[in-house]
Parts: structure tokens; C-alpha cells; sequence
């Protein structure tokens, strides 16, 4: 096992070099030298030579990042092609699925998700009031601002919901 000091000066001289080296393969090179670093303390009896065991450590870690990185990049592209519509089409096509979707992504978080809730959700205010953190007719009321934007970005008031009042 290595001692204090050893370790001590190992990454005192070594530490930038690794970086270095890291940097080529993955984005994060500090996080994977930190890392090397961590699994020489961890191990039981220290490497014979260890400035090449944490050159292989770095080089094989950085590697696994790259791959990491790029098979969450595929999955959270998948997953992104995967999202279901916000709207169903309807027959007559009224609303444009399309724009509502993009307008209700424009809204602010806070009115989208009082609109989700209670629109696809099925919540009530009361329900989503304490989930949102507010009270139930803060609740309503911002499912109120969030529908009159909606229209005001559709510029056109969707038939099936009322006229709303202030």
C-alpha cells in the first residue's frame, strides 16, 4: 500500500501530465484523472510501476467516457424521437398539432405544468395545487394564464374550451 507521501507527491507531478493525456479521448479529463487516482488508493498492494498504472487507468477510464457519452447521446436522441404527441389529431383539424405542441412548449414551466397536470392528467386543482406548491387557485389561475396564451400563440381560440374570463 502507498503511503501518504507518495501518493502526495504522484499527484503533485502527475496530475497535469494526465490531464493532458485524458484530454484527448473525453471532455472531462479532470474527472477521470480524480478517478485513476481513486482507484490507486483503493487498490491493495501498489502497482510496481505506478506512473503507467495510472497512465493505463486514464487512457482505459477516458476511453469509457467517450463511450459512455456517446451511447447516452444515441439514447437520449432515441428517447427524444420516441416523445408522444402532446395533442391527438382530431378529424376536423381544428388545431394545428404542431403549433400547440411548440406553443405549449414555449410556455413557462410553472403554467405547462399546471396544464399537463390537469388537461392529460386528469388532476384537480386542489390536487396539483400542493404538487406545484402553491394553493389550488393559484393552480387555477395559472392553468388560466397558461390556456389564454396558449390561444394568444395559436391566435385562434380553441372551439372546445370556453371563453375565458378574468
Amino acid at each position: 500500500m502507498m503511503g501518504p507521501e507518495a501518493f502526495s507527491r504522484l499527484v503533485d507531478e502527475h496530475s497535469a501530465a494526465l490531464i493532458l493525456y485524458a484530454r484527448q479521448w473525453c471532455a472531462a479529463p479532470e474527472d477521470v484523472v480524480q478517478e485513476a487516482f481513486l482507484k490507486l488508493v483503493g487498490q491493495r498492494k501498489s502497482p510496481e510501476h505506478p506512473v503507467a498504472w495510472l497512465y493505463r487507468v486514464v487512457r482505459n477510464g477516458a476511453i469509457s467516457a467517450v463511450r459512455s457519452a456517446q451511447r447516452r447521446r444515441r439514447h437520449e436522441e432515441a428517447a427524444g424521437g420516441r416523445t408522444p404527441a402532446w395533442f391527438v389529431p382530431s378529424e376536423a383539424g381544428s388545431l394545428d398539432e404542431q403549433a400547440a405542441s411548440a406553443a405549449l412548449r414555449e410556455l413557462p414551466l410553472e403554467l405547462r405544468e399546471i396544464i399537463v397536470a390537469h388537461l392529460w392528467g386528469g388532476l384537480t386543482f386542489e390536487q396539483i395545487g400542493p404538487l406545484v406548491g402553491c394553493s389550488s387557485s393559484t393552480a387555477h389561475r395559472r392553468y388560466l394564464e397558461g390556456l389564454l396564451a396558449l390561444r394568444e400563440k395559436l391566435e385562434k381560440p380553441c372551439p372546445s374550451q370556453p371563453p375565458i374570463r378574468s
